[in-house]
């Protein structure tokens, strides 16, 4: 267990914190005046390796061997010019604090954080944090790595990641359907939705960027059920057709081996650690698609639907599901942003094909698999 203090005069400011793997979600933009719960378990942190936040430098002014130095190798937007390993926190966790609520972005419902930080030490007035809880972000609070340290809580002792066993058994998959609360109004307060997971988008987004890249420009097929309806549109959208297929198989703890003669594999990254799950065996050389460790598990390990409605009197037996379980009206999309982030990162998209695809990107949305 961590604090983390002021580096400009040592005040704690938070709660002990242990840490864990950044969640793919963790800069997802969603809907549209969406209420998003908070980001951080309350106890956990993570961080950031790359540069986040502003200043921001537009592409045009960015040098293209700047650029892949950072593992960056197509064209975005623009790039970061903040400093890396930001600690992102549940808000419930900050200590010795205080907002400066003028520094609260171009935030329609609440504080964006495009200001740059507007957090500061309540004991010496260095700005120490970013406060985020607009609509359509996650709620979180992102810590300054310049301008805070990380010390160890006395008495408390190391403990083990879960193993893969471990979590198997002892964790619950992320549901693919949520309800999203949204601002009805002034006065009419909040609504809600149905709609696919904001996590699941997410998620999505960034296996879909490597299943493109493990494809090597071939047509890729996932397994049938729920893998296929997340996976394969935008599968067949953005590869070519008439080349051999290649195979994507759910893989990782608690399923069979997966065959020898799979390339691509589906797997779970550990929340803790965010380390990969890897086979043993032949297996060991195909190429493995991260999953967030709750989506994976809900695909392997799928809840059973529920019981058929039927007339006439129910048998004790039978679960009675009044009303049906309400379903989106929409089929899923991976999350855009996220798919984007995550595929001009892979050295692969330096081939022409695949750089296509991050160029043609306004043509792929009007497909509607983003």
């Amino acid at each position: 267990m961590f604090v983390f203090v002021c580096a400009g005069c040592g005040a704690e400011l938070t709660a002990p914190l242990s840490r864990v793997h950044l969640p793919a979600h963790a800069h997802q933009t969603y809907g549209n005046g969406a209420q998003l719960p908070v980001l951080m378990q309350s106890g956990s942190y993570a961080v950031e390796p790359e540069p986040w936040g502003p200043p921001w430098r537009k592409w045009e002014e960015v040098d293209p061997d700047e650029a892949a130095a950072r593992g960056v190798y197509a064209r975005v937007h623009a790039l970061s010019g903040g400093a890396p390993g930001a600690i992102v926190i549940a808000p419930r966790d900050v200590r010795g604090t205080r907002l400066i609520p003028e520094q609260r972005g171009g935030a329609c419902c609440g504080i964006d954080g495009a200001d740059g930080p507007n957090m500061a030490c309540e004991a010496c007035g260095l700005l120490v944090a970013t406060r985020i809880d607009d609509c359509s972000l996650w709620q979180a609070v992102w810590l300054a790595p310049n301008a805070v340290h990380r010390l160890p809580v006395e008495g408390t002792a190391t403990t083990e990641p879960l193993s893969w066993k471990e979590l198997t058994e002892q964790t619950e998959g992320t549901a693919p359907l949520e309800p999203i609360a949204t601002w009805a109004g002034p006065w009419s307060g909040s609504s809600h939705y149905w709609s696919w997971s904001p996590r699941w988008e997410a998620a999505a987004g960034r296996a879909l960027a490597h299943l493109l890249a493990a494809s090597e420009g071939h047509p890729v097929t996932v397994p049938k059920g729920l893998t296929e309806e997340v996976f394969q549109r935008a599968l067949d959208a953005l590869l070519p057709a008439g080349l051999p297929e290649r195979h994507a198989v759910l893989a990782g703890p608690g399923l069979p081996a997966p065959d020898p003669g799979a390339g691509i594999l589906l797997v779970p990254v550990h929340p803790q650690t965010g380390q990969i799950w890897t086979p043993a065996g032949p297996a060991t050389s195909a190429y493995p698609v991260p999953l967030e460790f709750g989506v994976w598990l809900w695909l392997a390990f799928p809840t059973p639907h529920l019981p058929v409605p039927m007339a006439g009197r129910v048998p004790e037996d039978v679960l009675r599901d009044e009303p049906l379980p309400p379903r989106p009206g929409y089929l899923f999309r991976a999350d855009r942003k996220t798919f984007l982030h995550t595929l001009v990162r892979l050295p692969e998209v330096r081939g022409a094909w695949l750089r296509e695809i991050v160029e043609d990107l306004a043509r792929h949305r009007r497909m509607d698999i983003f």
